[in-house]
C-alpha cells in the first residue's frame, strides 16, 4: 500500500528534539529520511539515558528511549561536515532531495556552505526549514536556546501550575518538552505547505522556525483574554480560565477531570450527582454565571465527588453524556481499551535482533495509511547503502573516507 509522502525525499540535518520530531513525522508519512549524524558520537540524544535499549542477552546497548522516540524509519549516516570532504558529500545528496531540515545555530551552516542560498543554487526545488531557538533573525537570534527557557520566556509557565499564593504554588513547566514538540509539529505543516506550494511555483523555499515563535503561539485563547481584557492571566492549577466546572476533582480512591462545556451537560452532571436543584440556582444556571461564581460552586461540586471513586464516577458520567475522563499513570493509559483498541502501542524489530516498543502515530489516513517499518537506526548503520548506492563511491573511496575521520 502507497504512504502520503513516500515520493519525498529529506536531508535531516537536526539532532536532539524539534528538528527530529519534525523529520519522523514526514518519515511515518513514507518520506525517505536520511539522517546525518557526527563520526563516533552521533546526535546527542543517543546517550541520553538511563534507560537504554536491551540486547537479547538482557544488557544495555547505546541506544537510549531519547533518541528511539523521535529517529524512528530514518536512516543514519555519519558524515563530518566540518570537513571539505563531508561538506561535499552532503551537497551531493541534496541535488536530488526535496527537503532539507537542520536546526545548527544562525550562521553556522553558511559557513560550510550547506545553507539555503547555497543548497538552492544546486537544487532550486529544493524546501529548506531552519529550527532555532530565536528564529534567524532579532536581537536574540544568535543566542543558544533550549525548551526549558522557551517555555517560561513565552509565557506558557505564567499560567501553569497553582496560583502563588497557594500551597506549592509557582510557575511549573510542561511535563514534555513542549516547546520543541510543538515547534517539530508547526514545522512540518510549514514544509508541506512549501511542498504543495512547489506543484504550482515549481520552486522550494527557505522556512525559518523559531521555537520562541512556537511557544508564543501555543498561549492562543490565553493571550486573546488577554489582549481582550487587559488583564494578565494567572496561574490557576487544573481549572480552566472561562468554563466552570472544568477542572481536576478528588475522588474518594483517584482524580478525575470534568469538562462541562454547556449548560446542557451540566445539568445532566448535576442529575448524576444527585443534585438536581443545582441547575435550577441562579448563580449556576448560565455558564457565564457558574464563571463569576465558582467560588460558590466548586466546594460544593468538591464534597460531593469525595463520594464514590473515580471510575465509579466516570462510568456513572459517561452513562449520561458528561465529558469527564480519568487521571492515568502511564501504565494505565496503554491498557484502556480505547487506547488498546487504537492500537497506540506497537513495536518494530530492531537490527539488534529485539523488538522495540512504539508509540504510534496519531495520524489515520483511509489511503495512504501510515506503515511504521524501522525504528531508530543504529549510527552510521545506512552510511554505506547511501554513499554507495546513492552517489556512487567505491568500497576504497569509503574507506579512505573512514581513515581520515569523515565518515
Amino acid at each position: 500500500m502507497r504512504q502520503a509522502l513516500e515520493h519525498l525525499r529529506v536531508l535531516d540535518l537536526t539532532r536532539i528534539f524539534a528538528g527530529p520530531w519534525s523529520t519522523q513525522m514526514l518519515a511515518d508519512l513514507g518520506a525517505r529520511v536520511i539522517k546525518i549524524e557526527r563520526p563516533v558520537r552521533g546526535d546527542d540524544t543517543r546517550s541520553w539515558g538511563p534507560p537504554f535499549l536491551k540486547d537479547a542477552q538482557g544488557d544495555e546497548t547505546r541506544e537510549s528511549s531519547y533518541f528511539m522516540a523521535v529517529n524512528r524509519g530514518k536512516e543514519s549516516v555519519t558524515v563530518d561536515i566540518s570537513t571539505p570532504e563531508g561538506q561535499e558529500l552532503i551537497r551531493e545528496i541534496a541535488k536530488t532531495a526535496d527537503i532539507v531540515v537542520e536546526n545548527y545555530k544562525v550562521g553556522d551552516l553558511k559557513r560550510y556552505g550547506l545553507d539555503y542560498e547555497s543548497l538552492s543554487a544546486l537544487n532550486p526545488r529544493l524546501v529548506y526549514c531552519s529550527i532555532t531557538g530565536y528564529g534567524q533573525t532579532g536581537p536574540y537570534a544568535e543566542l543558544p536556546g533550549y525548551d526549558f527557557v522557551f517555555q517560561g520566556m513565552g509565557g506558557l509557565m505564567s499560567i501553569t501550575g497553582k496560583p502563588d499564593e497557594e500551597p506549592g504554588g509557582g510557575p511549573i513547566k510542561f511535563g514534555l518538552a513542549i516547546s520543541d514538540l510543538a515547534t517539530g509539529m508547526y514545522a512540518t505543516a510549514a514544509i508541506l505547505s512549501a511542498i504543495e506550494h512547489r506543484h504550482i511555483s515549481g520552486k522550494g523555499q527557505y522556512i525559518d522556525m523559531s521555537l520562541l515563535d512556537s511557544t508564543v503561539s501555543l498561549t492562543s485563547y490565553m493571550s486573546m483574554n488577554y489582549f481582550f481584557s487587559d488583564q494578565v492571566p494567572k496561574r490557576m492549577g487544573n481549572v480552566h480560565t472561562n468554563i466552570v466546572p472544568y477542572q481536576v476533582f478528588r475522588c474518594k480512591e483517584g482524580d478525575i477531570i470534568m469538562a462541562v462545556g454547556n449548560d446542557s451537560q451540566f445539568k445532566d452532571m448535576c442529575r448524576s450527582i444527585g443534585m438536581p436543584e443545582l441547575a435550577e440556582d441562579p448563580r449556576f444556571k448560565a455558564s457565564a454565571d457558574r464563571v463569576r461564581n465558582r467560588l460558590d460552586l466548586i466546594p460544593i461540586l468538591d464534597e460531593a465527588m469525595l463520594a464514590k471513586t473515580m471510575m465509579e464516577w466516570v462510568d456513572i458520567f459517561e452513562a449520561n453524556n458528561v465529558p469527564c475522563g480519568p487521571i492515568y499513570m502511564l501504565d494505565q493509559v496503554f491498557e484502556d481499551v480505547q487506547v488498546k483498541h487504537r492500537q497506540m502501542k506497537s513495536s518494530l524489530k530492531h537490527p539488534i535482533g529485539v523488538d522495540v516498543p512504539i508509540v504510534s502515530n496519531p495520524i489515520r489516513l483511509s489511503d495512504t495509511p501510515v506503515q511504521l517499518k524501522n525504528p531508530a537506526p543504529l549510527l552510521g548503520q545506512h552510511t554505506e547503502h547511501v554513499l554507495k548506492g546513492e552517489l556512487g563511491l567505491s568500497d576504497e573511496q569509503i574507506q579512505g573516507l573512514r581513515d581520515r575521520g569523515i565518515l
